[in-house]
């Protein structure tokens, strides 16, 4: 069973290729994904690695935590199950939700007429 490693405080910069080719340093990499932001498109600074061989993957832990990768320190440690967490609602609901309007107004440029006419 393949050993999933997490791979934290990465550049921003840094891709998948990059941290396959420093991972195969240490040994065979089955998988390397570097996480990125759905809206933006850009990495999230952190990445998972799955090793085939456990040795091989307490040898990457032991070789690139704590070590800089392009200015960065990174932390390398085996990654730990994700945790269930409760779905959330999303778009608009009957009787409410969605957008919040919070008012407005006074102040900075926000109050349109109503400031003016004082």
């Amino acid at each position: 069973m393949a050993i999933r490693l997490f791979v934290g405080n990465l550049p921003f910069t840094a891709t998948s290729n990059d941290v396959l080719n420093l991972f195969s340093q240490a040994g065979n990499v089955s998988a390397c994904e570097v996480v990125v932001d759905k809206m933006t498109n850009r990495s999230r600074g952190f990445a998972f690695v799955e090793m085939p061989d456990r040795g091989e993957a307490e040898r990457a832990i032991e070789m690139f935590h704590n070590k800089d990768f392009s200015g960065r320190s990174l932390t390398v440690n085996e990654a730990r199950p994700r945790e269930e967490r409760p779905r959330r609602e999303g778009g608009f609901r009957a009787g409410g939700g969605g957008r919040r309007d919070f008012g407005g107004g006074g102040g900075f440029g926000g109050g349109g007429d109503r400031d003016r006419r004082r």
